[in-house]
C-alpha cells in the first residue's frame, strides 16, 4: 500500500521558495456549488472579488470547472482595474478529487498558475501557513495538516459516495435516515420527520426518499437540511445530538490520523486546528464533540472555528510569493474580503 502523502503543499509555496516582487496578486477559491475570485493590491490591501459558478470537475467536468475558473478569475482582475500579466502570483484552491487534472487543463490557459487542493487553502486560512491543521466541513469534508518539519497530511476528502463523513451532505443525508427508520419503524421517533417533509416540501417521508433517487436531488440540496438537523440538535432533541456527536467522532478520527503522521502529537508546543465551513454553523453541539475527539489524540491541539472565508488561504499562499505580502496574515485580510464581497454583492 502506498503510504506517501495524497496532498502536499507545492515547493513554490513551501517555507524555501523564492519570494519576487509585485503589487497585485490573485486568490481562487472553487468549490462544487460556487467559484470566488480575490485580487488583493499589496501597497493599499484592498480586495476586489467577483463571484462564479462552480469549478468542481467531479460536479460539472473539467472543461466546465476550467471555463468557471477562467471567467471568475478575469471578472476579478477587471474590477481591480488591472490586466491580467499586473497579477504576480496566483493561487487556485479547486474542491475534487483529481486536482491534478484540473491543473493539466488550466495551465494550458494560463501558465504560472499555482493548482492546489481547496483544503491546502483551509489549512493556510486556519494556521497562516504554519505548522497545524485545517478542517473542511461544509457540502463535503477534507482534513489537512503540515508539521514543523514539512510534513504534509490528508484524510478524508473521498467525496460523497466514498467518503465525506461530518459533512453538511453526510450530516444531511444521516438525519434524511432518522425520518425513514422513523417512518418504517426501525428506528424511533423523530422530530426530523416532519422536519424534513417541510423543508424539503414533500407530502411525506416516503415521497421524499422516492425524490431523492428519481430526481435526484443534489449534494446541495441534501446538505442544506444540516441547517435544520444542526437547529434540533441545538433544541436538545436526543437523535439530532447523537448525530452531531457521530459526525465529530467521524472527523475526529480524520484530524487524528495527521497529528499523527505529520508529527504534530510528538512536540509539546501547541497547534491550531481550524474549523471552516457551514456545516460548523450548528455551534458547540458539533464543535464540542469534535474538540474531545481530537483532545484524546494530543493535549496540544487549540481548537477553533475560524470565520475567515476559505479564499483568505489562497490569497494569502499568493500573497506570500511577494516580498511586500510575507507577513500578510489571514485573520489581516478578513475585513477587506468582508467589504468587497459587500460590494460586489
Amino acid at each position: 500500500m502506498n503510504r506517501s502523502p495524497l496532498v502536499t503543499l507545492p515547493a513554490e509555496l513551501g517555507p524555501r521558495a523564492p519570494v519576487g516582487d509585485g503589487r497585485y496578486v490573485m486568490g481562487i477559491d472553487g468549490g462544487a456549488t460556487k467559484t470566488l475570485a480575490a485580487v488583493l493590491d499589496l501597497e493599499l490591501l484592498e480586495v476586489h472579488v467577483a463571484h462564479g459558478g462552480p469549478s468542481n470537475e467531479d460536479a460539472v467536468g473539467a472543461q466546465a470547472a476550467v471555463g468557471a475558473l477562467l471567467a471568475v478569475a478575469d471578472a476579478a482582475a477587471q474590477r481591480a482595474g488591472v490586466a491580467p500579466g499586473q497579477i504576480s502570483r496566483s493561487v487556485l484552491a479547486v474542491a475534487g478529487t483529481d486536482t491534478e487534472s484540473i491543473e493539466r487543463h488550466v495551465h494550458r490557459m494560463r501558465e504560472g498558475w499555482i493548482v492546489v487542493n481547496d483544503v491546502v487553502a483551509a489549512w493556510a486560512a486556519a494556521t497562516d501557513g504554519r505548522a497545524g491543521i485545517g478542517v473542511i466541513s461544509g457540502t463535503g469534508s477534507n482534513v489537512f495538516g503540515v508539521g514543523r518539519d514539512g510534513r504534509s497530511w490528508r484524510a478524508g476528502g473521498w467525496g460523497h459516495l466514498l467518503g465525506d463523513e461530518g459533512s453538511g451532505y453526510w450530516i444531511g443525508a444521516e438525519a434524511i435516515k432518522l425520518a425513514l427508520h422513523d417512518r418504517d419503524g426501525t428506528g424511533p421517533p423523530s422530530a426530523v420527520s416532519e422536519a424534513a417533509i417541510d423543508f424539503f416540501a414533500m407530502p411525506s417521508v416516503e415521497s421524499l426518499a422516492a425524490q431523492v433517487y428519481s430526481r435526484p436531488f443534489t449534494k446541495a440540496d441534501i446538505a442544506s437540511f444540516a441547517k435544520v438537523a444542526g437547529t434540533l440538535a441545538a433544541r436538545g432533541e436526543r437523535d439530532l445530538h447523537e448525530l452531531y456527536a457521530r459526525a465529530a467522532k467521524e472527523l475526529g478520527a480524520q484530524v487524528a490520523a495527521v497529528i499523527r503522521e505529520t508529527g504534530l502529537g510528538a512536540e509539546k508546543e501547541s497547534f491550531p486546528v481550524g474549523l471552516i465551513g457551514s456545516a460548523f454553523h450548528a455551534g458547540e453541539v458539533f464543535v464540542g464533540p469534535l474538540r474531545e475527539c481530537v483532545g484524546k489524540a494530543t493535549a496540544n491541539a487549540v481548537v477553533d472555528i475560524v470565520d475567515t472565508p476559505p479564499v483568505a488561504g489562497s490569497l494569502m499562499l499568493a500573497a506570500h510569493g511577494c516580498a511586500s505580502g510575507a507577513s500578510v496574515s489571514a485573520s489581516a485580510l478578513a475585513p477587506a474580503l468582508e467589504r468587497a464581497v459587500g460590494i460586489e454583492g
